[in-house]
């Protein structure tokens, strides 16, 4: 089940600072929105749930980015492997951890 937070980042089309323009609440029962502060309206429960497949695929593919991440290396370090093993060397690289860590 994906995070209300991706749902809503979803449905307002932006990235929401959830300090001051949504604030969430949870008492024990799941999250709601405590607090609406955007220039849209507020999503009803039945359009956040309409989000569902999207927000699960929006957080598995943050998880597949941040994999890729780790593995392609700092910068300095995809510099050196380039001026080592030429760059065919790296595309070659850059697709086996692409196929390792699909997105969806």
């Amino acid at each position: 089940m994906a995070n209300l937070s991706t749902k809503i980042k979803l449905y307002a089309n932006k990235e929401v600072d959830f300090r001051n323009e949504v604030k969430l609440q949870d008492d024990g029962n799941g999250a709601y929105i405590k607090e609406w502060n955007l220039d849209i309206v507020q999503p009803t429960e039945a359009q956040l749930n309409a989000l569902e497949t999207q927000a699960n695929d929006y957080e598995y593919n943050q998880g597949q980015i941040q994999k890729r991440q780790i593995e392609y290396g700092s910068p300095s370090e995809q510099m050196e492997f380039i001026t080592e093993n030429g760059l065919t060397a790296w595309q070659t690289k850059v697709t086996e951890i692409k196929t390792r860590f699909p997105k969806r």
